[in-house]
């Protein structure tokens, strides 16, 4: 029986079961919603993701309210809080949720207290993440949702994800549960202790997509506040798509390398914690090695290619899929050489034809220049001859084949 036919026969079976119960699927509002439970098993979707990475020194008496866009619909929200480099527990002593109104100010009746394990506060090992209790209720897609949370004693290093392209706040004291903006009026552009949302979709069926790359999935020269990252495009697409893949987390590392740490840990020694351990996932894809490249390193088109295998190894041993995209020209950008554009053009050949990966992308050919093909398109550039415009975040979006994320292992 393959997996997709099973995958209908359970979805086919949790139709039935609802028919025989009377009930049937709400449509997701723009806030909290009752939800109807089922005895019907569900599981976790991740609707946002970003990579965790060490931020400086945390300030005890901190609060941050966390302005995050969610992609696959449902209920029972849950948010992972992080303290992945911290060299102490973390203590987190009031966390909510709520919706976005209009800056730091939330829409009225949204901001909703979360517990883990039942009680109200929680403390994070050094080294580890936690998840939240499930917060009754529905989330709708494309939901700007605002994660507010205040750490009494925080010190040390910090974990969050600093190049946001989102303006989220800060203040001193604990103003959690507040829903005016008042309060909180200062501007961060990082999240902070929070990497990963999830919900529980309505269909069994829903799986998600973890985009793994650098400072190009990262949204850097997108436009902020407006999600146009090409990620948000693809989540946007998704929705409207008659596809079981609806989530979308954005683990993009700004300078971030395949095999070497610097920028944030590689993305072979992340793999486990930003990509294989969200909920839902059902394919990887895989967008990096321009930092590789560029770095003059002495890294070939075989490391780079030896990278690509272990992350296709370990994600297939996981049960994933891994769809790649070759990686994008960039003569212009000043590290650019001879050298390091033939070794680009020897991986992208090695993504399109070596058959390796359950499915492939092709942004170098969307972004590229016809006139020179190590160049990006001027009309897709966002300035730097590295990092698309929101145009070029589109376009890569669009080239997406839908099915391809749709897979089963």
């Amino acid at each position: 029986m393959t997996g997709r036919f099973a995958r209908l026969l359970g979805l086919a079976a949790v139709l039935l079961a609802t028919v025989a119960c009377q009930t049937g699927p709400a449509q997701a509002a723009p806030g909290w919603e009752p939800r109807v439970q089922t005895a019907t098993t569900r599981h976790d979707v991740v609707t946002w993701g970003a990579s965790a990475d060490q931020m400086g020194q945390g300030t005890a008496d901190r609060g941050y309210r966390l302005v995050v866009h969610t992609s696959a619909a449902g209920g029972d929200l849950r948010v992972r809080l992080s303290n992945a480099f911290g060299d102490r527990p973390l203590t987190l002593d009031s966390v909510y949720a709520g919706l976005q109104s209009q800056g730091a100010a939330l829409k009225p009746g949204s901001n909703k207290r979360l517990t883990f394990d039942g009680a109200r506060t929680v403390t994070v090992p050094a080294g580890a993440t936690t998840w939240s209790d499930p917060l009754p209720g529905s989330l709708a897609a494309g939901s700007n949702l605002v994660v507010s949370l205040h750490s009494p004693d925080a010190a040390g290093p910090a974990t969050g994800h600093w190049m946001a392209m989102q303006t989220s706040y800060a203040t001193q004291g604990d103003h959690t549960a507040e829903e005016s903006a008042a309060n909180w009026t200062e501007t961060t552009g990082s999240w902070w202790y929070l990497d990963s949302v999830s919900v529980r979709p309505s269909s069994p069926a829903t799986g998600a997509v973890v985009a793994l790359g650098d400072s190009i999935t990262d949204g850097w020269a997108s436009t902020t506040d407006l999600n146009r990252r090409w990620p948000d495009y693809l989540a946007r697409r998704l929705q409207k798509a008659g596809t079981e893949v609806k989530g979308v987390a954005d683990e993009g590392i700004s300078g971030n390398q395949v095999l070497a740490d610097g920028a944030g840990q590689a993305a072979l020694h992340r793999l486990d914690r930003d990509v294989l351990s969200q909920p839902g996932v059902r394919t990887v894809f895989l967008f990096e090695g321009v930092n590789d490249i560029k770095a003059h390193t002495g890294v070939t088109a075989a490391d780079l290619i030896a990278g690509y295998q272990e992350i296709v190894r370990r994600a297939h041993a996981a049960g994933k899929c891994v769809v790649a995209s070759t990686v994008g020209p960039f003569e212009g950008w000043s590290e650019w050489d001879p050298a390091g554009e033939a070794v680009r053009q020897e991986v992208n050949q090695y993504i399109r034809t070596s058959g390796e990966f359950d499915g492939t992308a092709d942004f170098d050919r969307i972004l590229r220049s016809p006139y020179d093909q190590a160049r990006m398109l001027p009309f897709l550039d966002g300035g730097d001859h590295i990092h698309p415009n929101d145009k070029g975040m589109q376009a890569m979006a669009d080239s997406v084949d839908l099915a391809s994320l749709d897979c089963n292992r």
